[in-house]
C-alpha cells in the first residue's frame, strides 16, 4: 500500500501526522497550564490538592505525547531535528529541564519524607507551566520566523546565533505565539478544572479567572496571526528547490488550501465558544469544545507552515539552507516502514480515550483524598 506512494506522497503524509502530533499536544498542555493556577484557585491545603490531583492524572498523557511528537519529528524529518536541537540546544535544554522538574513533583510532592515540603514541588509546577508553555509556542513559532543557521553541501548544519537558540525568545512575533501557547494552556486548565473538580469555591474562581485569562490569549493569538497574514514568508520552488521570499506566502496558503483555512476558522470559533459557554453559563464541558478547536486550530497552522511549497524552517542567515519537507526527510524506504507502523496511531488514541474515560468516571472531590488510593 504505501510503497505505491511517491516520496513526496509519503513526505506530505508524514507531515499530517507531525501536525497532528503537534496539535494534540497543544490541547494537552492544559496540564501545565493548570500548574500555573495552583494559587490562584485553591485557597487552602485540601483545594491546593484537589488541584494537583486532579492534574497528576493526566501529566503523564502530555509527557508521552511530547516524547512521541520528538520521536516522530526525529524519524521522518531529521535533518530539522539535527539542526534544532543540536543548535538551538538552549531552549530543547530549558524545555527539558522543565518537564524534568514535573516528572519529580508529582512522583514527590506527598511523599512522607519530603523534607523540601510541597510548597517546593508545587513552585516546580509552576515553573513547568511557564516554563514549558512559552519556550514551545516561542520554538514553533520559528516555522514561521526563521532561525539563524547554515547546512553545507553534506547537510551539516551550523548554527550562527551565538545565543545557541536564546536569541529566538527575543523576537517579539516568537514571542507573541509563546504568550498565546501560555495563556491557551491556562484557558484550557481553567475548563479542565471546572469539568474535573467537584467543590464549588474552585469552580466559582475559576470562571472569574477564565476571564481574563481568555482576553490575554486572545490579544495575543489574534497579534500572531495578523502579523502572519501580512509578512513575507518562505516559499521554495518545486522545480529548482531554490527558496525566496514571497510576500503574504502565508495569507496566500490560507487562500490556495480552502479547506485547512476552513478548519482554522472552525477551531477558532470552537475555542471562543468554548470559553464563551463557560463564562456565560453554569456549565462544566467548555473543555471539549474549546479542546476540539485547539486541535483544529493548530493543525492548521502546521499545514499552512510546511505545505504549499512552503519552508517549514527557514533560515534567515541562508536562504538555500532552509528545510522543507522535501529535502530534510528520511528516504522513501524509512518512511515508507514507517507509515505501517503509524496505522498503530487510531489503536493508540482508542487506548487513551478509553483510559480518560476510566481515569474521569467521576469528579476528584475531597472525599477521595482520603482513601487508600495513591495522590501526588
Amino acid at each position: 500500500m504505501f510503497e505505491n506512494l511517491s516520496h513526496l506522497a509519503l513526505q506530505q503524509y508524514w507531515w499530517i501526522i507531525i501536525s497532528l502530533l503537534g496539535a494534540i499536544l497543544v490541547f494537552l498542555l492544559f496540564v501545565q497550564g493548570g500548574q500555573t493556577l495552583i494559587y490562584s484557585l485553591g485557597k487552602t491545603d485540601m483545594e491546593r490538592r484537589l488541584l494537583v490531583n486532579s492534574l497528576g492524572r493526566k501529566w503523564e498523557f502530555t509527557f508521552t505525547t511530547l516524547v512521541t511528537f520528538g520521536g516522530a519529528f526525529f524519524a521522518s524529518f531529521p535533518l530539522f531535528y539535527s539542526t534544532s536541537f543540536g543548535g538551538a540546544y538552549w531552549v530543547w535544554m530549558l524545555i527539558l529541564f522543565a518537564f524534568i522538574i514535573q516528572a519529580i513533583s508529582y512522583e514527590y510532592r506527598s511523599k512522607p519524607d519530603n523534607f523540601l515540603g510541597a510548597k517546593t514541588y508545587e513552585v516546580f509546577l509552576f515553573i513547568n507551566g511557564a516554563l514549558g508553555t512559552i519556550l514551545l509556542g516561542t520554538a514553533v513559532a520559528t516555522f514561521f520566523t526563521g532561525s539563524e543557521f547554515s547546512l553545507n553541501e553534506m547537510n551539516f548544519s551550523k548554527w550562527e546565533g551565538a545565543a545557541r537558540g536564546l536569541e529566538l525568545a527575543l523576537n517579539f512575533h516568537n514571542l507573541s505565539l509563546g504568550f498565546a501557547v501560555f495563556f491557551l494552556a491556562r484557558v484550557l486548565g481553567i475548563l479542565y478544572f471546572m469539568n474535573n473538580v467537584e467543590e464549588e469555591k474552585i469552580f466559582e474562581r475559576a470562571k472569574k479567572q477564565l476571564l481574563f485569562n481568555a482576553i490575554a490569549f486572545v490579544v495575543f493569538f489574534l497579534t500572531f496571526v495578523i502579523w502572519l497574514l501580512f509578512i513575507d514568508g518562505f516559499a521554495y520552488n518545486p522545480d529548482t528547490k531554490e527558496v525566496f521570499y514571497e510576500s503574504h506566502k502565508y495569507l496566500h496558503n490560507f487562500l490556495q488550501m480552502p479547506l485547512v483555512l476552513i478548519l482554522f476558522l472552525i477551531g477558532v470559533i470552537l475555542v471562543l465558544f468554548g470559553i464563551g459557554k463557560s463564562i456565560f453559563k453554569t456549565t462544566s464541558n467548555g473543555i471539549w469544545f474549546a479542546g476540539l478547536g485547539t486541535i483544529l486550530t493548530v493543525f492548521a497552522l502546521f499545514l499552512v507552515a510546511g505545505f504549499n511549497n512552503t519552508a517549514f524552517y527557514p533560515s534567515t542567515f541562508d536562504l538555500q539552507s532552509s528545510l522543507t519537507i522535501e529535502n530534510a526527510s528520511s528516504s522513501k524506504y524509512t518512511l515508507t516502514a514507517m507509515s505501517y507502523v503509524s496505522l498503530m496511531v487510531p489503536f493508540v488514541i482508542a487506548y487513551i480515550w478509553y483510559a480518560w474515560k476510566s481515569i474521569n468516571n467521576k469528579k476528584i472531590n475531597a472525599d477521595e483524598m482520603g482513601e487508600d488510593i495513591h495522590v501526588y
